[in-house]
């Protein structure tokens, strides 16, 4: 093989990486961390208040068993009027994100079926109201 047939082989060679990579650029799918990214940063002080609002109390725990993952609010607010929700945020895929209401029992924790939400790693927020007092928490975990 003469240097002519090596430096066309090296051409194909490379035009096929390229156009590999072009394949891989428009078919991966990029999720971004909220549809309102922008307007979500603009209150972003709200969050800060809130999670100052949250350190002043007990820390939000949470657990899991085999069926499901429990939610255990501050007991100082246990038996209060409490509102608020509840949003999983599947870091590798939006689709599989979950929202829901928070409706805490009476021994202050609520509970999730895993077979509601996908396996994979998630962030739990909790945003939660008492009176004019506004919360947050949030806590990565890895759904099995």
């Amino acid at each position: 093989m003469n240097w002519g047939n090596k430096l066309v082989v090296v051409f194909i060679v490379f035009g096929s990486f390229i156009g590999y990579l072009v394949y891989r650029a428009v078919t991966t799918k990029y999720d971004l961390v909220s549809k309102d990214y922008y307007k979500d940063e603009l209150r972003y002080q709200d969050r800060i208040d809130r999670i100052k609002n949250a350190s002043k109390i007990s820390e939000v725990a949470i657990a899991q068993d085999a069926d499901a993952v429990i939610i255990h609010l501050p007991q100082e607010q246990k038996g209060l009027a409490l509102s608020g929700e509840v949003f999983f945020y599947c870091i590798t895929d939006d689709r599989n994100d979950y929202h829901t209401a928070l409706q805490v029992d009476s021994t202050n924790k609520q509970i999730f079926l895993k077979k509601a939400v996908q396996k994979g790693a998630y962030e739990l927020k909790i945003n939660w109201q008492l009176g004019k007092e506004l919360y947050y928490a949030e806590q990565k975990i890895v759904i099995h």
